[in-house]
């Protein structure tokens, strides 16, 4: 018995609107649903599935779905779960980027986010820690961290850079001293479901799973035409050296050298658009982070976010309406980040699944997920400085902006809040402090 394609695209078409709560939450909701709930895949496979994709540089939530929905219904289904995850999220994010451009002038908007950044920047000081206690699991692996983070803070390494050093580090590692560079289980396994499943533990792999040449050429060429033409097509309309060719090709390496999940691509996501091309600012930039966290969907459509700012803005002289250029910029961002998951695991799947386990495959991406460590701490601490310094080390401190940090950061690491929770509070807190300021004047 099978799981009917109509029934799992209307589970997957609502996936897209609940899936709240970064990848952690969405995973978590995954497991609820398909291991515990509906019982279509085992405890065991969905964890195969889980641990494949967490090797994969990208988004793991949406690389899982697309995973689940390829096992279970082959290469369109693959592609319809995986877009269905992403399709929500792409729309209200272009709306909320419509209305921060449009409306963030006004004071009391402006004031909820000068709430929501110092909450930020404590969410991703959360994140390093807990990747990294997830990571970090021995003094090489905290070395390679800390190495990371000197390599951003003090020379202002880029991020693919630091992504080659670490793996050709965890290469020769892995030969020299494997026991530094082993991989530990990060889930818990024990977990006993006796109820069996559509896809059970011992339910033969599907041919369309296996391993083929003839899939690998065909999928592959396919995959590569659909980059090339929009490519193509956006040089020749815009120009070679313009906006939109720049946002695709930009998205495209950040989509292959991200690995370490949402959190990871953020990095070099800031030092290509805040540093390098000048799309937006460093505020800009915590605002659609802010944005992306309070939406559906994968917290890597902050690129949506990116584009759409990067279009609006650079046309909003000489056109009556910029909005559209702003959704190009959004949707070419978001088609040219997703592209390569969907590559990543409905070509690469067989083939990596064969070498799953093995350290020579495993102990490099080990050693760039400890790495990733470091520059997501220092991504932090530069928001922070953002935050607490708005107008540079001789302005003044936003004392405001520091207690907000502080009490969201406790809300995540002693209460274990939400993320949406710690946000919508801290939303709150802006506000307030603007009413307040607004009765003293």
């Amino acid at each position: 018995m099978i799981v009917p394609l109509r029934e799992a695209l209307k589970f997957w078409a609502k996936l897209g609107f609940i899936s709240f709560g970064g990848p952690a939450g969405q995973i978590a909701v995954l497991h609820q649903e398909l291991v515990e709930k509906r019982r279509w895949i085992s405890e065991r496979r969905f964890l195969h599935a889980l641990n494949y994709c967490m090797l994969l540089p990208g988004p793991e939530a949406q690389q899982l779905v697309t995973y689940i929905g390829w096992l279970m219904h082959r290469t369109w289904g693959g592609v319809i779960a995986g877009t269905l995850f992403v399709m929500p999220s792409l729309f209200i994010l272009i709306g909320l980027s419509w209305v921060y451009l449009t409306f963030g002038q006004v004071p009391w908007i402006a004031a909820i986010f000068f709430g929501i950044k110092p909450a930020v920047t404590a969410i991703i000081l959360h994140a390093a820690v807990r990747i990294g206690k997830r990571t970090l699991h021995n003094r090489v692996l905290r070395s390679i961290a800390l190495g990371s983070f000197l390599a951003v803070f003090v020379f202002n390494l880029a991020f693919p850079i630091i992504v080659i050093v670490a793996a050709l580090i965890g290469v020769w590692g892995g030969r020299r001293y494997p026991e530094y560079f082993q991989q530990i289980a990060a889930h818990d396994k024990s977990i006993e479901i006796h109820a069996p499943a559509l896809i059970d533990d011992h339910t033969p792999t599907p041919d369309h799973a296996k391993f083929s040449k003839k899939k690998l050429v065909l999928h592959s060429s396919v995959v590569l035409v659909l980059w090339l033409i929009p490519f193509i097509a956006l040089a020749l309309i815009f120009g070679w050296k313009t906006l939109y060719p720049q946002i695709a090709w930009f998205f495209t390496k950040a989509a292959f050298l991200t690995f370490g999940g949402a959190y990871a691509v953020l990095p070099y996501v800031y030092q290509g658009a805040v540093d390098q091309f000048h799309w937006l600012s460093a505020g800009q930039m915590m605002d659609g982070l802010a944005l992306g966290e309070t939406t559906p969907g994968p917290l890597i459509m902050v690129v949506a976010f990116v584009g759409y700012l990067a279009g609006h803005i650079q046309h909003l002289i000489g056109n009556s309406n910029p909005f559209w250029f702003g959704v190009l910029g959004a949707c070419v961002a978001t088609w040219f980040t997703f592209l390569p998951s969907f590559f990543l695991v409905l070509v690469g799947g067989p083939l990596i699944e064969s070498t799953h386990g093995k350290l020579s495959f495993t102990a490099p991406l080990t050693t760039i997920s400890a790495a990733v460590v470091g520059v997501i701490a220092n991504l932090g601490l530069f928001f922070a400085y953002h935050v607490f310094f708005p107008h540079g080390l001789g302005g003044s401190i936003s004392w405001i902006s520091i207690v907000i940090t502080l009490l969201a950061a406790l809300a995540l690491f002693k209460f274990q809040k939400g993320v949406i929770s710690v946000l919508t509070g801290s939303a709150l807190a802006g506000l307030l402090s603007y009413l307040l300021a607004s009765l003293l004047i």
